[in-house]
């Protein structure tokens, strides 16, 4: 029997990132279709996806899922996690499912899981080069000699693999890199509901109660879908969703007000109205889908470029201040002097000045500077030792380099730590940050954990 309504929880805005109890105990006195949440991000930058950890700690992972997967099994309703593990990649994937496998033993329990991985080969990418990838954000054209050098390459795919995924009666569903949307307008779209709709409310609905009063990424969002309309409401009652805001956030990290992409083509939004049906829940008419003609793919990869050493200072000396360009000028000059071990061609180094213009450049010269700044060093080399010399080196020329109208020969830096230097490890960079024509398949392999 074709289904009315299909109501769904969000349960946060990303794994890991924390829900009220009082949420999730509301939400599921609801009758419930499934839960999804997303888990996966490159806000972050490249590091995760080249590194393979995740952003987001086991043990944060591990509250948010052993409270609803015992309820998702009581129910008989799917769990569906996106992006598992930050970036989508197998490693991260795998490490969902190491913590779905300890909850499920601490509990003795067992779910049937279907795992979608999205992980790319290097004969895939070879083939999108060949004319059929295409720049995404602003990308650079690829350059096929780095293939090797990237360090895993995920798809992000759309609805279909995850509605191939509940076709299997899977209980908990843990996708590679997907879209956002696609958690949360698989099952609608498989049900049998409008795309448009699915999708508009889908976006709404992966960053949990952002869309809500207060704003907040760290609880929960329960949608109702129709044929004609989709309402959305937080199951915290210390929240509320106004038109205002669920307008908002339909804007979400999308440069054109009316639409947004995804690879099942352009969701319209010109014709989208938001209505307050009481204090706290809004009613969204008028998401149409315009399907792609022909669909595409985001293609991500990072590769390592080098390793990351920093140091952090303050300064508080006006004339400090007014003359860090000097300040910086002369320590860039003495490293390069000293740094017998690397050729300057091979390493770079960076000041970040905080409070000044480490956000964003300074326009037209500074006509007030600020009581004090905060200073980062950073190093990028090679090597971690070669890293970790640099930014040694640069401290110490920055500690006591001479500048105009120094009166003393005291230190220029306070320094909050001791030791004041870090290791900050691999630095990657995305090489593959692209869509492709190309049709790319990905199947869920179904398992038993427990």
């Amino acid at each position: 029997m074709k289904k009315d309504c299909v109501r769904y929880l969000s349960l946060c805005g990303l794994l890991g990132y924390g829900y009220a109890p009082e949420s999730l105990k509301n939400a599921l006195a609801m009758d419930l279709d499934f839960v999804g949440v997303d888990a996966g991000s490159t806000d972050p930058g490249p590091y995760y996806l080249g590194s393979g950890k995740g952003f987001v700690k086991a043990l944060q992972v591990k509250r948010d899922l052993q409270l609803i997967l015992p309820e998702i099994k009581q129910r008989k309703i799917p769990l569906i996690i996106g992006s598992a593990g930050g970036s989508g990649a197998a490693e991260h994937v795998r490490s969902v499912l190491d913590i779905i496998g300890e909850i499920a033993r601490e509990n003795a329990l067992e779910f049937k899981t279907a795992v979608i991985y999205s992980d790319l080969s290097e004969e895939t990418i070879r083939q999108a080069a060949d004319g059929h990838l295409f720049s995404c954000g602003g990308s650079p054209e690829f350059d096929p000699e780095i293939i090797g050098r990237l360090s895993n390459p995920v798809a992000q795919f759309g609805t279909e693999p995850i509605i191939e995924a509940l076709q299997t009666g899977a209980e908990v569903i843990v996708a590679g890199r997907c879209c956002d949307t696609a958690v949360f307008a698989s099952y609608p779209i498989w049900k049998g509901f409008p795309a448009g709709l699915a999708l508009h409310a889908a976006k709404i609905a992966e960053c949990g109660a952002l869309c809500a009063l207060p704003v907040g990424a760290n609880d929960s969002l329960v949608v109702e879908l129709y044929q004609d309309h989709f309402t959305v409401e937080p199951p915290n009652p210390a929240r509320r969703c106004t038109p205002e805001s669920v307008a908002a956030h339909s804007l979400y990290e999308q440069p054109d007000p009316n639409c947004f992409y995804e690879p099942e083509g352009k969701i319209d939004l010109s014709g989208c109205e938001f209505e307050a049906l009481n204090d706290r829940k809004v009613k969204v008419t008028g998401s149409s889908l315009i399907p792609a003609e022909k669909q595409t793919t985001k293609l991500e990869g990072a590769g390592l470029v080098g390793f990351r050493a920093i140091t952090i200072a303050g300064i508080q000396d006006p004339e400090a201040i007014r003359h860090l360009d000097e300040i910086a000028s002369g320590v860039r000059e003495a490293v390069a002097q000293s740094a017998n071990f690397i050729s300057p061609q091979e390493y770079t180094l960076r000041f970040l000045r905080y409070g000044l213009d480490a956000v964003s450049p300074v326009q037209n010269g500074v006509e007030h500077f600020p009581r004090e700044v905060g200073l980062v060093i950073e190093a990028i080399a090679p090597e971690q030792a070669q890293a970790q010399a640099l930014i040694g080196l640069a401290r110490s020329k920055a500690l006591h380099q001479g500048f105009p109208g120094r009166k003393a020969t005291a230190g220029n830096l306070a320094f909050p730590f001791s030791p004041s230097d870090f290791s900050g490890g691999e630095v990657y960079e995305f090489f593959l940050y692209h869509l492709t024509d190309l049709p790319l398949k990905f199947t869920p392999e179904v398992r038993i954990i427990k």
